[in-house]
């Protein structure tokens, strides 16, 4: 067995959506067919992966009679237990029926919010059923094209209150659960209310219940916005709000690709793996790592489970040349040149009388800081070439 492939212990998951995605798209029919969930379950777990991820819709149809619905969720989960599987996260599909053509929470139709939250309730009823403890709430159609159509204040103040009152439906049936608010600029509307992690953690900070409440950021909604992936989830880390993450590729500038992990823009998912398994020093994040993406057009089934154990082996590459990398003696000396155990006491730990009378003492030579060379040049040279495998 090769050090790269995936174990259950990695926390790898996958979403009901991703691996069972058709190929169909806005020019063109599906090109494979439809995969029953039990199906997925089993092959996702021959490929090594460790959960597996779903909207309601995903398994169950939309306008199931109960009887249906129940004899779905049974054989959802035997399938599960046959083949040790998990389901850390679910979420609800609010944006494919019509109902939902001017958003779900900010929709301006009351009937239509309370059917949102209707609907909402009833996923969380399922996926507390089936133990998922992350619940993300992607807002696909909040947002607008004729902007004159509400204020974007009114948009901001119902999405505060879904949340807050799904908080509370959580807490009143102990789910247990974390939500996980997941942020993109456009797409499918023109403009989409809270359109990155950052808007995101703000609207945090405003409800009611904002411990039960992170973010859940999407490789290629940050990367659509023309941000640095790796930055957001720092950002997320360090407010303690990263509750989940989704894993892709994405060319800046396109359409949301959703594209195998790993397989654009190796640099910055090599930063992204880097900063999630702690190599620098920092605190790792430990949750599931979820691949939201989908194979290639051109794949039959095959090619889906290929494309799955493609982004699992590329996650754990990119870790194992992380983990070269922060121990590289070089990478090591180069970091370790602009710290100063006199100074650096001095600058952490908020105000005190006694450091500002120490700081305003120093004799600091800026000429000769500002003539000093930092070696960053040689540092991302050294970090191309533990990519490129002639080092480490």
């Amino acid at each position: 067995m090769s050090p790269f492939d995936p174990t259950r212990e990695d926390r790898f998951t996958f979403g009901l959506w991703t691996v069972g995605n058709p190929g169909a798209d806005p020019f063109g029919a599906r090109v494979r067919p439809t995969m029953p969930p039990p199906y997925i379950v089993q092959k996702l777990a021959e490929c090594g992966a460790y959960g597996v991820n779903l909207h309601d819709d995903d398994l169950v149809p939309f306008g199931a009679s109960a009887a249906e619905r129940d004899r779905i969720v049974r054989e959802f989960q035997r399938a599960l237990a046959d083949h040790g599987m998990q389901v850390p996260m679910a979420t609800t599909n609010l944006f494919s029926h019509p109902v939902f053509k001017d958003g779900a929470f900010t929709a301006n139709d009351p009937k239509v919010r309370a059917f949102a939250l209707q609907k909402t309730m009833r996923a969380m009823d399922l996926g507390a059923e089936l133990g998922a403890k992350i619940y993300v709430f992607w807002g696909g159609r909040e947002g607008v094209e004729a902007d004159a159509c509400r204020d974007p204040r009114t948009a901001w103040q119902r999405m505060r209150d879904a949340i807050d009152f799904l908080c509370g439906y959580c807490r009143d049936n102990g789910y247990g659960m974390k939500f996980a608010l997941e942020a993109k600029p456009n797409e499918p509307r023109g403009d989409i209310y809270l359109p990155t992690t950052g808007h995101m953690l703000h609207f945090i900070s405003t409800l009611q219940h904002q411990e039960m409440v992170g973010v859940n950021p999407e490789v290629a909604h940050e990367v659509m916005a023309g941000l640095s992936f790796a930055h957001n989830v720092a950002e997320a880390m360090a407010c303690g709000k990263l509750f989940h993450i989704d894993l892709n590729g994405q060319k800046i500038g396109r359409y949301d690709q959703d594209l195998r992990f790993g397989s654009e823009d190796q640099k910055g998912a090599f930063l992204l793996v880097r900063l999630l398994e702690g190599t620098l020093g920092g605190e790792p994040y430990r949750g599931p790592l979820h691949f939201d993406a989908h194979a290639y057009r051109s794949e039959d089934e095959d090619g889906v489970w290929e494309f799955a154990r493609g982004c699992m082996r590329t996650y754990k590459i990119l870790k194992h040349k992380a983990q070269a990398f922060d121990a590289d003696p070089e990478v090591r000396e180069i970091l370790a040149e602009q710290r100063d155990d006199t100074i650096d006491p001095l600058l952490v730990g908020g105000y005190s009388e006694a450091k500002a009378t120490a700081l305003r003492a120093l004799d600091l030579d800026v000429d000769a800081l500002a003539r000093r060379g930092l070696r960053y040049e040689r540092l991302d040279q050294l970090l191309v070439e533990h990519l490129l495998g002639v080092r480490g």
